[in-house]
């Protein structure tokens, strides 16, 4: 993608921080309704045709896929499963971008900076919120409602699977609404048994993940051709992916400039009229900083990035941070909950297991069945699974030569399941500057306090009981149960820190992900959610960005921001 040679004065319609899932929706929804957008992101161009290294076998890099260069420069992203020796230069620097946390809580935060950001190597898991997650209070009466419903999102979810394309089984379960599918992935002989029996004795809905990869061709996309590894990128453009797919759309437009090397440090405005005027970012190599001007400014640098960006913008009329009159800017924050779920074989079944392609890009789901119809006694919200079953190698085998490649292939047929649990909102779940310490581009770092709560230990306990329960429903033999909290920031599902609602004075946003206190800025990432539901989160990232831009354009071509 070529930048537009436009100069250092010009005033753009809008300004877009971040390159990634919401970045690309943006930018393509703002360019095409005759905007001249330009977009900042903070790493460096992407070339696929380089970089993308899905068709890579082990042997080809030097030390397998596992470099130790990880380990020494980035100690918090190499914890990340999808970073891996092909792909970690995509992720940041762990010295060059500090943050803190408290020893005793511990996060974790994962980061890409590159152009298309996580959405390169996202799980692709594509879940629908519904009103049990939207009206969630109502429903239990912890928290608030969010200002909008499901009827409000329905549309947009449906444009951006149209456009996106996800693959998928209709199911017709209220609490995770069908989508507009693509054919469905197969499931697994071990899957198929599971599926059988969780609905036969529980009511339980198994179903194949629904997933950004596509099972037929869409947009001039072929489909997916199994080889696996899609965190190291598709060179086919078969998965979603911003700058394959989004950020190709609107560079299609002619009115985008793409500025990659751009680390932006603050929101400018003006003092009179409380208006932001513009981004200032420094260049990431070369340490200049810089200063680019527009009418509007839409943030989707990822949730807690955008309200760091946000908290280093104080000025003196916004002292605690720009467009945080409510003082709920960074609260809130909520994370999926994991470490809980269950795992054993299934002995009736028999296969050789194998390493090469055709390797399924996705699998299987369980749709949340607590706190649905009937109350748990023990705790509020719930929690879907995400796991497979099929067959693996046996890498305790004894032996030499061939016989031990034999004992190798007979491995065990495997099955297992791993919840996500929603994340309740707490204020004392928050993140702030650190005054102490600096990124390399001398930004103020965020300090993230955040932890789990006794709701998510009970119902992390539930899931990996409940899980238990199905496998061995399904035949499973030698189950074992995890119920070892992982971090928070492990599902990589940061949402909340800038939540929309209709009163300004405790909510940031409004439902169109416009700032209640500058009528020019919108930050369209995940900080806007009320609540996290149990949910993958992407997808309703882009529908709620879909849906605040056609409000933006419009407001703008009406001369109201």
């Amino acid at each position: 993608m070529a930048n537009l040679n436009l100069g250092p004065k010009d005033v753009y319609d809008a300004i877009v921080v971040g390159s990634g899932a919401t970045g690309g929706w943006a930018a393509k929804e703002l360019t095409e309704a005759g905007l001249r957008v330009a977009v900042l992101e903070a790493g460096r161009m992407l070339v696929p045709e380089k970089e993308f290294t899905e068709h890579g076998i082990a042997y080809q890099i030097r030390y397998r896929g596992y470099s130790p260069e990880i380990a020494e420069t980035r100690p918090i992203q190499g914890y990340c499963s999808g970073c891996n020796e092909w792909n970690y230069k995509w992720f940041v620097n762990d010295y060059e971008n500090p943050y803190t946390a408290a020893p005793e809580k511990p996060v974790w935060w994962f980061r890409l900076r590159i152009l298309g950001g996580r959405s390169l190597a996202w799980g692709r898991q594509s879940y629908r919120l519904s009103d049990l997650d939207l009206k969630a209070a109502s429903h239990d009466g912890y928290g608030e409602d969010w200002p909008v419903s499901y009827s409000d999102l329905a549309s947009w979810y449906d444009k951006v699977e149209r456009y996106i394309g996800v693959s998928g089984a209709a199911e017709g379960a209220s609490q995770l609404p069908d989508g507009k599918f693509l054919p469905p992935m197969p499931m697994t002989c071990g899957e198929v048994m599971l599926r059988n029996s969780a609905k036969e004795k529980f009511g339980r809905i198994v179903t194949i993940g629904r997933c950004a990869n596509l099972t037929a061709p869409l947009n001039g996309r072929p489909p997916c051709h199994y080889c696996g590894p899609c965190e190291r990128g598709c060179i086919t453009h078969s998965y979603y992916n911003s700058p394959t797919t989004t950020l190709a759309a609107a560079q299609a437009t002619g009115r985008l400039t793409l500025i990659t090397d751009a680390v932006a440090s603050h929101v400018t405005t003006d003092l009179d009229t409380g208006r932001a005027t513009g981004v200032r970012y420094v260049r990431r190599v070369t340490r200049e900083s810089r200063e680019l001007r527009s009418k509007v400014v839409v943030l989707c640098a990822q949730a807690m990035e955008s309200v760091r960006i946000l908290l280093n913008s104080a000025n003196r009329q916004s002292p605690s941070g720009l467009a945080n009159s409510s003082g709920v800017l960074g609260h809130y924050l909520m994370d999926h909950v994991t470490g809980f779920g269950a795992e054993g074989t299934m002995p009736m079944l028999e296969s050789r297991p194998w390493a090469g392609p055709p390797q399924r890009p996705n699998g299987i789901y369980v749709i949340r069945f607590r706190n649905v119809t009937e109350r748990s006694p023990n705790f509020i919200r719930g929690y879907g699974f995400q796991g497979g079953s099929s067959p693996e190698f046996n890498f305790e085998a004894e032996g030499f030569g061939r016989k031990f490649k034999e004992n190798v292939k007979r491995g065990e047929w495997h099955i297992g399941l791993g919840a996500f649990g929603e994340c309740l909102a707490r204020w004392d779940n928050y993140i702030e500057l650190d005054k102490n310490v600096v990124d390399a581009w001398g930004i103020p770092a965020l300090h993230i306090h955040a932890s789990y709560g006794d709701n998510e230990r009970k119902l992390g306990e539930d899931a990996a009981n409940t899980a238990a329960e199905m496998l061995e429903a399904a035949g499973a033999k030698n189950i074992r149960l995890t119920k070892a909290m992982r971090p928070f920031g492990n599902a990589i599902h940061e949402v909340g820190v800038a939540r929309m609602g209709n009163n300004p004075k405790t909510s940031v946003l409004n439902s169109f992900c416009q700032t209640h206190d500058v009528k020019n800025l919108f930050i369209m990432d995940g900080s806007s959610w009320v609540s996290s539901g149990c949910q993958n989160v992407t997808l309703g990232f882009m529908a709620i960005a879909c849906r605040s831009c056609a409000y933006l354009v419009d407001q703008y071509k009406k001369g109201e921001i």
